[in-house]
């Protein structure tokens, strides 16, 4: 090998070396100090782009298990107002009974007057069970029909549940009912006469009928109304991370205030009159109808709350194996990473001791120059 002393091969070549080891001791520190194998693209393209993906999703995952939650809180709100509602019920039925009785009849106007004051006591809870400011008692998430169906003789439990939001046209030809939505979708019921129940299933509209209706005359009636339009909107939550059905949970709840349960025979509780004895035997029926009513209604919270909750306990789950498929992507391995700053340690100070020795070579020239 000739000894040259203008190019300083080994000097370079330690050089070099030590630059290496110097960039991945500084990397080395890097993702010490931060816990993060990928702390920038160029660390780890490809992982980058899964890895915020995955904490996109959990993140999501996170507030929607809040919304699970909130949900199930606005639930329990919602069944304790129809607990004491429930109660009152329970009491009315106890005045009706009383007040059904022979026995009972000097005592009917303290009887009736009682009951008036529950009845007002319901429709109050029941205008004033709110979360924040959304009510709950009244139909919740419900879509509703205009107040012209009402108006309709014989007629009462409309319900658009099911239906979308906008004007549908009216009918009729004798008994036969056609309603027809924006959409050009249309259905035909007969009307018969005398109590009944009548559900437009394409349309989501149904409605029911007493005992004395007459059907050509209900349709007709329906039929100089003209337009039936539904309003409202049904109460979605979003429980998971996409614009989907299967992350958004939407439900109803079906309204408890006095002017709504207890229709089963045409009246509602707002209409019990204890005054008479006849008419506490007829508050019988219209009560049983009420606590049934409410006893749906509560069964429909107790099953709501409980998907809730199972929604709640699998949010969690995903959210723990997202974040560990994200940790496997993006942090760091603290103990493979302070073996490798180890090593790099020691091959920094042997590439520098090297590096003097071969800056030092060129020197052993000088001897052939006799000096």
């Amino acid at each position: 090998m000739g000894l040259r002393i203008n190019t300083n091969i080994a000097a370079l070549n330690a050089h070099r070396t030590l630059e290496l080891t110097d960039a991945r001791m500084a990397k080395n520190m890097e993702r010490l100090s931060s816990g993060l194998r990928i702390n920038k693209a160029a660390d780890d393209a490809s992982g980058l782009a899964i890895a915020q993906k995955l904490s996109a999703q959990v993140r999501s995952f996170t507030v929607a298990s809040r919304n699970a939650t909130q949900a199930s809180s606005m639930l329990q709100v919602a069944e304790g107002g129809m607990d004491q509602i429930h109660n009152m019920l329970l009491r009315l039925k106890e005045l009706a009974t009383q007040g059904a009785s022979y026995n009972n009849e000097a005592n009917l106007p303290d009887i009736d007057a009682e009951a008036q004051k529950l009845v007002d006591e319901i429709a109050r809870i029941a205008d004033s069970t709110k979360y924040l400011d959304t009510n709950l008692l009244n139909g919740f998430g419900l879509k509703t029909v205009d107040a012209g169906t009402e108006a309709v003789d014989n007629t009462y439990g409309w319900d658009a549940g099911g239906a979308i939001a906008g004007a549908f046209t009216a009918s009729a030809a004798g008994a036969d009912l056609t309603i027809t939505d924006a959409n050009g979708v249309a259905q035909t019921l007969t009307i018969a006469d005398g109590a009944g129940s009548y559900n437009f299933s394409a349309l989501g509209i149904s409605f029911q009928t007493t005992a004395g209706a007459v059907g050509a005359t209900v349709a007709g009636d329906l039929d100089t109304l003209g337009t039936i339009t539904v309003s409202g909107n049904t109460a979605s939550f979003q429980v998971g991370d996409k614009n989907d059905v299967f992350s958004q949970l939407s439900f109803q709840l079906a309204s408890v205030h006095a002017d709504d349960i207890g229709t089963g025979a045409g009246f509602q509780i707002s209409d019990l009159d204890l005054s008479t004895q006849a008419g506490a035997q007829g508050a019988l029926t219209i009560i049983d109808d009420a606590i049934a009513d409410v006893n749906n209604a509560r069964a429909s919270i107790g099953a709501l709350s409980n998907r809730f909750e199972y929604t709640y306990s699998n949010l969690q789950v995903s959210i723990e194996n997202l974040s560990a498929s994200e940790s496997v992507i993006r942090d760091a391995d603290m103990a493979m990473e302070m073996v490798s700053f180890t090593k790099s340690q020691i091959l920094l100070q042997s590439g520098t001791a090297m590096l003097a020795q071969a800056n030092m070579a060129p020197q052993n020239i000088l001897s052939l120059l006799g000096q």
